[in-house]
């Protein structure tokens, strides 16, 4: 399944009262677009991400905009939420088979829930995030005199009442119904999901999160800095470590994380003896308390024989995410007295962030000899260290 996911964040923030759109402003230190942007860049399941920005913004875009691990592409908004998401889906891949719509203005949304509502549309066409209300609600009469207080025409049965977030999910020719709809017609809706459901779809309800929270207010603001200061404790930051090394002989090829480097020896093992993706596959599996290497691709089964690095390293990353969690970054020391490795860390990092499911950026890896000492001095042997930070999406 093909999942694109667009991110409203076109808005003028005239309610917070800010200076310049409210999606540049920091929450702990980092802008609530950029929040919200990297919840879907790391989000498994989403395959493209589409920024529907103010038209001045959307020419010299923000830099975490930029050089993305996944595909990201901005689009200028339109006067109205509805036109920025209807500007947004024409450059969402034919390949889609589900698209997400997400505020910018909820910055704490998690995958969890990103997955929660692409399986629903996928089911049912259409689902979004919501809440059940859980005190008495309250219609006030739609006339009375100005300056007066409102009077209650009729309490509502709260249990049939939910408060929308988003995401939202749409099967793609669900949400193709909504913006034709409103291209078509005056109507002027707060989401698409209302859109949709004025096109005759039915709309699913999930169960949203209470923490994620719309910044409308100056006051929604101050709240979510407190939000972001419990953050680490909230989301279960995990660290784990690996560490491998293989002789090195003649005759075998040199590779570190698919990049084969020239060299007159290169590692022995069962697999491709790759010993970085093998430190890194540990210390992601570590981290998640899953095991170890061995475990899950023992050297006694012939089907992990000559396997690439960054394939047990991919089956690695599929697990941890299988088991509520996502990378945040790598660092790994590569020790070897030879060959050297500082022409190719380009590259081995490029890959290892593709595989990994992250940014380049949050991927280190160096090069360091042992200075002559040991069989790893003498050029028999070549190591690796890793750590990995983890955190839950659950």
């Amino acid at each position: 399944m093909f999942v694109s996911a667009i991110i409203a964040a076109a808005g003028r923030g005239t309610r917070l009262g800010a200076h310049g759109p409210k999606q540049l402003l920091e929450i702990g230190g980092v802008p609530m677009l950029q929040r919200a942007v990297d919840t879907f860049i790391h989000a498994a399941r989403v395959d493209e991400i589409i920024v529907a920005l103010p038209p001045e913004l959307a020419v010299d875009p923000p830099q975490y905009l930029r050089d993305r691990s996944k595909p990201l592409y901005i689009v200028a908004g339109g006067a109205r939420r509805q036109d920025s998401v209807a500007n947004a889906f024409e450059r969402v891949s034919p390949a889609a088979d589900v698209v997400i719509v997400h505020d910018a203005a909820r910055p704490f949304a998690t995958e969890q829930l990103i997955n929660l509502t692409v399986d629903a549309a996928h089911e049912s066409g259409v689902a979004i995030a919501s809440l059940a209300v859980h005190d008495t609600v309250k219609e006030a009469a739609s006339s009375r005199h100005p300056g007066q207080d409102p009077i209650v025409e009729r309490t509502l049965p709260r249990d049939r009442i939910f408060l929308a977030q988003t995401p939202q999910a749409f099967r793609r020719s669900v949400l193709r119904d909504a913006i034709v709809l409103a291209r078509q017609t005056e109507i002027d809706a707060t989401d698409e999901a209302t859109l949709a459901e004025r096109a005759g779809h039915a709309v699913r309800l999930v169960p949203g999160e209470a923490q994620n929270v719309k910044i409308t207010t100056a006051e929604d603001l101050r709240a979510a800095g407190t939000v972001s200061r419990d953050e680490v404790d909230r989301s279960l930051i995990r660290i784990g470590t690996g560490y491998d090394l293989h002789r090195l002989v003649e005759g075998r090829p040199f590779t570190l994380a698919g990049v084969t480097i020239p060299s007159a020896r290169g590692p022995l093992g069962h697999s491709d003896a790759d010993v970085l993706c093998h430190a890194l596959t540990d210390a992601i599996l570590g981290a998640a308390a899953l095991g170890d290497i061995g475990r899950h691709f023992p050297d006694t089964d012939e089907r992990w024989r000559g396997a690439a690095g960054l394939d047990l390293l991919g089956r690695a990353v599929a697990l941890v995410h299988d088991n509520g969690f996502a990378i945040v970054n790598v660092d790994a020391v590569v020790m070897a007295e030879r060959p050297k490795l500082a022409p190719h860390i380009p590259a081995i990092c490029a890959n290892l962030a593709r595989s990994l499911r992250i940014d380049r950026a949050a991927v280190s890896v160096k090069g360091k000899t042992n200075e002559g000492l040991g069989e790893i001095g003498r050029g028999e042997a070549i190591a690796c260290h890793a750590v990995v930070l983890l955190r839950s999406s659950q």
